[in-house]
């Protein structure tokens, strides 16, 4: 096997260049990406023939280097080729987010349309199963189905055609759209640098080397899918077990199958992935999680409670305490922001809730009645140390003063990892930024030189001069006899005379036990009382 690539002067072209003989490769699984005979296997060398295949043939429609391609496909060998195939002849791609409910058709056309004309796409690649979905309309590119860019489609050179473009640092290589309005689209910019220095970091913090495999059912329009568990492996040559999203959500339990099936030391999810694992390993058997060493949680806040309750279940397996690997990343950094120890674990800081909410100070308690969790205190996951090439600083959201350690405030990040700013948006990108620090967004504190996150500043709800935190009346509130838990949002509105009111919404399942819908609402209305 051929030693992973970590030499910072590689651009990306070069590094999938010598991936592609590591000798590794990718397995896809599940209903909707395995042959009717079961898992396919494919190396990083066939896939990359193909890659440099579709890149010819985007080459010979006219497209050059710095154009944007957009795609729109579920999770397959096509989707994956192509992302490779447009990387090659250096093309940015613009993967979109599939619809998520048929209801939703017209906001997710508006939305779909929104990116694709604000990321002067020059071409738009639509799979089949989702053509009928989008309809042409003036302003659009040119509109091809994924598949006429495959190899062994009509007028599709060979890979021999490719013509590698000259290494530019700053040409993209992601133009990652994040959610939001669509009138206002904000495209994360992730040129080559920014890709291949976030990638280097993660795999060093992680302690990732050529006998790791990871196992990802993560959308690819998503950058935890795209950059941490496609770029990463495509790029050092590491072995990926690739499934799709909707084999995961029909039967949790795949997920822990592969991972035993496969050996796989690395994989990852936001918190309620974990939920839904946890439930489906009470029902199952003869499993081997021994060698899961980075189980990773983010894109989420994470749960301590779940955590743990996950950890009781795959310790039957194999499972140590020590795989749990919670982490903070977001789009503009690529992904990677903060990692933990490989194999430490999950480790909270318990703190005093009131005095956090109205003094923004993270004041340590102990706490000897699991009750008070949520009521009185807050127990809030480390998420480690910046990546290599990245610092950060915790400051006072109004005059940027760095904080001490247990003090609230802004988290600031600079570094190698740090996108250039929106694509477009010179207005969002001038905000983002301060002085040379990325402005994140997220409250948090630093203890021991490790991260804590408690929240977003935008989503904090003003409650007779305190701040409260969302996540606690959730998590508050998700365990209540009727309350479906995972299943509940809080937020903060508007309400009689300016001052600020706190909404619950719930999904709830009546049951012998917890009586009418009456009963349900009065229980989380007392919970929530309680919390706020």
């Amino acid at each position: 096997m051929v030693e992973m690539t970590d030499n910072p002067t590689l651009s990306t072209i070069e590094r999938l260049e010598l991936a592609a003989d590591s000798g590794t490769g990718v397995t896809f699984v599940g209903a909707s990406m395995a042959a009717e005979a079961g898992p396919v296997q494919v190396s990083w060398r066939e896939i990359h023939d193909d890659a440099r295949a579709v890149g010819a043939a985007l080459q010979a429609r006219g497209l050059v280097p710095g154009d944007h391609v957009a795609i729109l496909g579920p999770t397959s060998r096509e989707l994956i080729t192509i992302i490779r195939g447009c990387w090659m002849a250096g093309l940015a791609s613009m993967v979109l987010p599939l619809p998520m409910r048929m209801g939703s058709l017209d906001v997710f056309i508006d939305s779909t349309r929104g990116r694709i004309l604000h990321g002067d796409a020059k071409l738009l690649l639509i799979d089949d199963l989702l053509a009928d979905f989008y309809s042409p309309a003036d302003g659009d590119p040119p509109i091809l189905p994924m598949k006429a860019i495959m190899p062994g489609a009509a007028n599709v050179p060979t890979g021999d055609a490719l013509e590698i473009p000259a290494h530019d640092p700053e040409r993209l290589v992601i133009l990652q759209y994040t959610s939001g309005s669509t009138s206002e689209p904000k495209g994360v910019m992730i040129p080559d640098r920014v890709l291949s220095a976030n990638i280097d970091a993660c795999a060093e913090a992680a302690e990732l080397n050529s006998d790791d495999a990871m196992v990802s059912w993560l959308p690819l329009y998503h950058d935890m899918g795209l950059v941490g568990f496609l770029a990463l492996p495509m790029t050092k040559g590491v072995d990926l077990v690739q499934a799709a999203p909707q084999d995961f959500l029909a039967h949790p339990g795949n997920w822990m199958q592969w991972l035993s099936d496969y050996r796989a030391t690395a994989t990852a999810g936001p918190n309620f992935s974990w939920v839904l694992a946890t439930r489906a390993l009470k029902r199952m058997k003869d499993l081997d999680l021994s060698r899961l060493t980075v189980a990773l949680s983010g894109a989420e806040p994470v749960d301590p409670k779940a955590v743990d309750a996950f950890v009781v279940e795959a310790s039957r397996f194999g499972f140590t305490a020590g795989g749990m690997f919670q982490a903070f990343g977001m789009a503009e950094v690529a992904i990677g922001g903060t990692f933990p120890p490989r194999r430490r674990g999950l480790v909270t800081d318990t703190v005093d809730r009131i005095v956090l909410e109205t003094q923004r100070v993270a004041k340590p308690v102990e706490i000897h009645d699991e009750d008070e969790l949520g009521l009185t205190a807050r127990q809030l996951p480390l998420l480690g140390k910046p990546v290599p090439g990245l610092e950060m600083k915790v400051v006072d959201p109004e005059t940027f003063e760095e904080l001490p350690e247990r003090h609230v405030g802004e988290l600031l990040l600079r570094g190698t990892s740090v996108t250039p700013g929106y694509y477009k948006r010179p207005d969002a990108t001038a905000a983002m930024f301060h002085d040379g620090w990325l402005l994140t967004g997220d409250l948090a504190y630093v203890l021991d030189g490790e991260l804590v996150l408690c929240g977003r500043i935008k989503d904090v709800i003003i409650v007779g001069g305190r701040n409260v935190f969302p996540e606690d009346i959730e998590r508050a509130v998700g365990p209540l006899d009727g309350v479906r838990a995972g299943n509940v949002i809080a937020f903060g509105m508007e309400g009689y005379k300016g001052k600020e009111s706190v909404v619950v919404v719930a999904e709830v399942r009546v049951s012998d036990t917890s009586g009418g819908l009456e009963e349900i609402r009065e229980r989380i209305h007392h919970r929530t009382l309680e919390v706020c």
